[in-house]
């Protein structure tokens, strides 16, 4: 019962937690009066008009005839420059499409209609996490032990320092599932961008991130073993060596000891018994 009880209160937590974050989610119409059409760079200019912030939650509207179009979500930059949408992540066709952005990270949508995408029907948005809106708590099987907190560059923190400077500092330490990377910088930095894989992290290729943090005191939880890279998207920054790779262990395992005897004082055992004999009966005479 008592069980049931405390799972009825998680869902309940849960439920409220996501609905506080969706409050302040906004909804931007694609291209505003425009709609969605073709012409040539009027997405890239209405998603960086007014500086907009699209954060997870907020939600797209795409509008247009569906009858010579429709939005195809392509999963990277390649695709997206191609106009390549034979392998899309998703496809809306009503004329009135509501997308809502539920992950962190760049999202590229284009027409599916090539001759219309290469005229510039396509759209590339940058999405982050709030900091307004609580972060969902973590379901009962991913909550992990609490491990330790390190500061990325200690004294340093995350700015350009020496092209080897982040290699050696992560080198010289142990980092196991649980533990937190405290990344403390500036606005010359601006960000900090987990990416997939080593070849994303030779390059410095922001283009496909796994998370995006722009904070300037960011809390990155490491919560699967591996490799993990995180870099900057600022220019020259991560090729001069604003990059870090960090290798993650699995959750360290609690020895169990063994309850081995005390150690048993002989004399004073010997003493005792040499003690009870005293009170043996005599021989009667």
């Amino acid at each position: 019962m008592a069980t049931r009880i405390l799972s009825f209160v998680f869902v309940m937590m849960m439920s409220f937690t996501l609905l506080s974050g969706y409050c302040s989610a906004k909804i931007y119409k694609v291209g505003d009066s425009e709609g969605w059409t073709a012409k040539d760079d009027v997405y890239y200019a209405w998603a960086e008009t007014n500086y907009k912030e699209f954060h997870v939650g907020d939600s797209l509207v795409f509008e247009y005839d569906p009858s010579i179009n429709d939005v195809t979500h392509v999963s990277g930059s390649l695709e997206y420059e191609l106009c390549d949408y034979s392998s899309p992540k998703a496809v809306y066709n009503t004329g009135h499409d509501v997308v809502t952005l539920t992950k962190p990270g760049f999202h590229y949508f284009i027409t599916s209609n090539q001759a219309q995408c290469v005229l510039g029907q396509k759209l590339e948005v940058l999405v982050t996490h709030d900091p307004s809106s609580p972060v969902p708590p973590p379901t009962p099987s991913k909550i992990l032990p609490v491990g330790k907190t390190y500061k990325v560059g200690d004294a340093e923190g995350w700015k350009v320092y020496d092209s080897d400077f982040y290699n050696k500092w992560s080198e010289e330490k142990q980092f196991s599932v649980g533990d937190s990377l405290l990344f403390e910088y500036t606005d010359e930095v601006n960000d900090v961008y987990e990416i997939s894989g080593d070849l994303e992290f030779m390059t410095c290729d922001p283009t496909s991130p796994v998370a995006v943090h722009k904070t300037g005191h960011d809390l990155v939880r490491l919560t699967e073993p591996g490799v993990h890279y995180f870099i900057t998207s600022r220019s020259g920054f991560c090729e001069a060596g604003l990059k870090l790779r960090v290798l993650v262990g699995p959750v360290p395992k609690v020895v169990a000891y063994p309850n081995f005897p005390k150690k048993v004082d002989l004399s004073a055992v010997k003493r005792l018994n040499n003690w009870l004999k005293t009170f043996k009966s005599q021989p009667h005479h």
